[in-house]
């Protein structure tokens, strides 16, 4: 449940198994060799679960060694569960929370979370609305403050009025962005009418319909415990945290009260020419992809590094920038959310070299789907996202918190990181070949934003 990722065009890549892109190889490589020791030891920290006296849940990771606190959270249902219409309302909520809650209006709780020096942010992704805040430890107003925000937000019209006015400026903006508006027709191509076609953010015409009190319908049936994953880091013990929990989120209703939002299936076996008359094109290709629980998960995960998930050792770096210099990157991410699931291959090129360069990136997968990657190459892939993992999930409170959030919804388990590097370790390359072959062999869904390719390729889309 992570936010959209626009540059892509679907919802968020896969959670928890993120990868670096690495600037410069050399000194990345060195850092991460020095670094890996202390890091290393962080998948080791001790988790702890905490549940308070009302039944709130939550995984715990003590620091002592400096005064601060970051919290992270999610209720299940994001922005799929926009209303028809009112696209944009879960997107425009997640910018109200710090706008005056209780008692305190937008200016008086702004000046309250500035003097508890403490930093508050909520996002709205497709299937979550995710909260986090951190805090110095000795600071005890600032709970107080998010208790306020998540149990009596005030929605007042003026801040709604103000952030609407702030969504709808970038909204005018993207009209105006080739990029922008051929990802909303890509989104459309794929999903068709299901919510995760529709803007996040909504449109001109959706967000002028949302009203306050349509925000607070949302909320009611939103924020409530049954839907509710909690991460906690830093200098706060269980019996504390378990009271702050009770306080925080204790009063919320026990049951969330959410639409329905049905599994899709990407419309593959397409061409999409978005044409712009721009020096550069755009190429977006997605084949299936695999949920998150199913077995062979990390079989493909481990094909995906291979294939362009890696950014400076994959096949598709190696024959498309490296051998041929055709773009400055490309890269294949594999997208997964609670509804849908795809992998996705994103490059740019020079628009007369575009049909030769969608030409080599489907000769690289149609290699991999046949063929499989070597011992070679899976045996250097498990070392590097076996080591890769603290620095990828693991540098700082906030992104412990975070990864310990996706762990929980992803139904993971407590002992998940004590468990993975033996997931990865028991995959073979027969796993790896069989994953390649179920999800490559597909006929892709394709993108091009620039030229129409029969122009610049002189006949044929390659």
């Amino acid at each position: 449940m992570m936010s959209m990722d626009h540059a892509s065009g679907f919802p968020s890549p896969t959670r928890g198994e993120g990868k670096i892109h690495r600037a410069v190889a050399t000194l990345c490589f060195a850092l991460f060799f020095l670094l890996l020791p202390a890091l290393a030891a962080r998948a080791e920290m001790n988790i702890q679960e905490v549940k308070s006296k009302k039944g709130i849940t939550a995984w715990l990771v003590e620091d002592h060694s400096i005064p601060l606190i970051a919290i992270r959270f999610v209720f299940d249902g994001g922005s799929a569960q926009d209303p028809a219409g009112k696209e944009g309302l879960v997107n425009l909520m997640t910018g109200l929370f710090d706008e005056g809650a209780g008692d305190l209006d937008s200016d008086a709780f702004q000046q309250k979370l500035d003097d508890a020096g403490a930093e508050m942010s909520f996002q709205a992704a497709r299937d979550g609305t995710y909260g986090s805040m951190r805090m110095l430890s000795q600071e005890k107003n600032a709970f107080e403050l998010l208790r306020l925000a998540v149990n009596r937000p005030r929605f007042d019209q003026a801040p709604i009025d103000r952030i609407r006015a702030q969504v709808l400026s970038g909204i005018l903006a993207n009209e105006r962005d080739p990029n922008t508006v051929a990802q909303q027709r890509w989104l459309r191509a794929i999903y068709g009418e299901h919510p995760y076609s529709r803007s996040d953010q909504g449109t001109k015409d959706s967000l002028t319909t949302i009203s306050a009190d349509d925000i607070k319908a949302f909320h009611k049936a939103n924020f409530a415990r049954d839907g509710l994953h909690v991460a906690v880091v830093g200098d706060i013990d269980a019996a504390a945290l378990s009271d702050k929990l009770d306080e925080v989120f204790g009063d919320l209703p026990e049951k969330q009260t959410l639409a329905p939002v049905a599994d899709v299936t990407p419309k593959l076996g397409q061409q999409l020419e978005v044409n712009y008359d721009l020096p550069q094109t755009s190429l977006q290709l997605a084949w299936p992809g695999v949920k998150r629980s199913d077995p062979d998960f990390f079989a493909t995960v481990l094909m995906n590094e291979i294939l362009g998930g890696s950014t400076f050792t994959s096949r598709l770096f190696a024959e498309v920038r490296e051998k041929r210099g055709l773009a400055y990157g490309v890269s294949s991410d594999l997208v997964d959310n609670e509804h849908s699931h795809a992998l996705l291959v994103t490059t740019a090129t020079r628009s007369d070299r575009a049909a030769e360069t969608l030409a080599i990136v489907r000769q690289v997968v149609k290699d991999m789907a046949e063929n499989g990657p070597t011992e070679e190459e899976l045996a250097a892939i498990k070392k590097y996202m076996i080591g890769a993992y603290a620095i990828n999930n693991l540098d700082s409170s906030s992104s412990i918190a975070a990864t310990l959030v996706e762990l929980q919804v992803d139904n993971l388990g407590i002992d998940y990181m004590k468990r993975r590097a033996a997931l990865i370790n028991a995959v073979t390359l027969a796993d790896v070949k069989a994953a390649a072959k179920k999800l490559l062999s597909a006929d892709p869904a394709v993108m091009v934003i620039g030229p129409p390719l029969v122009q610049v390729a002189g006949g044929g889309k390659g």
